[in-house]
């Protein structure tokens, strides 16, 4: 059985903190930091990011992937890639964010965030949509899927509810998230009138700015993402949930914390 281990918890925690960084530091940096260093941030980070989804990937190998685990793995994020041909984001519908959902709710926390970060990068390479952007996209992916995993144990009725809120929230705590990849470097041509990013300015004014961006300009696109991701969720997600978890005790998989035990029924 493999388990959520130190090693790879901790791995997972660095990638964590350090893509928090690459998305948050625009509103620590000191005016001198954001003038000198701003446009080469998004590339060091991402760099770094796909170093560590890397080291996320050996540690996962090394306390048990056989090939039938990595067959999954690989499966889903194929279908991830798929669906997201099917629709990359056309008006904010993409249902590759109801296999996130289910994927990693099943998957756990390390194997989940593996599987949002694989099904973004094989959909880019599908769609030409590779960029500056997709590191971003692949650990804000594996956000999401990781924190289907890490939602309360429940099972039945009572679990299809917390996934279908979960799946509204996450489509749009997604959009908010990775507006931040690009929005400090808007000129202010292009951003809307008082919604730019102010260098050196106190973090509640900045934050002030970009919640107007948000809501000029993401919210109509993440509001169906969201709606989306939940009624899908709510119509499918009981017969998925019941597949991914025989095809992940089949594989030697660990459940997730929140997952029913083997044997146990999904009234």
């Amino acid at each position: 059985m493999l388990r959520f281990r130190p090693p790879a918890a901790a791995v997972l925690a660095i990638t964590t903190v350090v893509g928090l960084g690459s998305f948050l530091w625009p509103f620590v940096a000191d005016h001198d930091f954001s003038v000198a260093h701003g446009q080469q941030a998004p590339w060091l980070f991402a760099v770094v990011l796909g170093l560590l989804t890397l080291v996320v990937l050996a540690e996962a190998t090394s306390i048990g992937l056989d090939a039938k685990t990595i067959a999954v793995l690989g499966v889903l994020a194929s279908v991830g890639a798929g669906l997201r041909v099917l629709s990359a984001g056309t008006a904010g519908l993409e249902p590759v964010f109801v296999l996130l959902v289910l994927g990693g709710r099943v998957l756990g926390r390390s194997m989940g965030f593996l599987l949002g970060a694989l099904a973004l990068l094989a959909g880019a390479f599908l769609t030409a949509g590779i960029g500056p952007w997709l590191p971003f996209q692949m650990l804000t992916a594996g956000w999401v899927a990781m924190g289907a995993a890490m939602l309360p144990r429940a099972s039945g009725r009572a679990e299809l509810a917390l996934l279908t809120a979960y799946g509204l929230v996450a489509g749009l705590v997604y959009g908010a998230v990775m507006n931040l990849w690009f929005w400090p470097f808007l000129s202010p041509e292009t951003a809307p009138v008082g919604a730019g990013f102010v260098p050196g300015a106190p973090v509640a004014d900045n934050l002030a700015n970009y919640g107007r961006f948000y809501l000029a300009t993401s919210l109509g696109w993440d509001l169906p993402r969201g709606i989306v991701t939940a009624v899908a969720v709510a119509i499918a997600g009981r017969p998925v949930l019941t597949t991914l978890r025989r095809a992940v005790r089949r594989a030697a998989f660990d459940l997730s914390p929140g997952a029913p035990e083997p044997g146990q029924t999904e009234a």
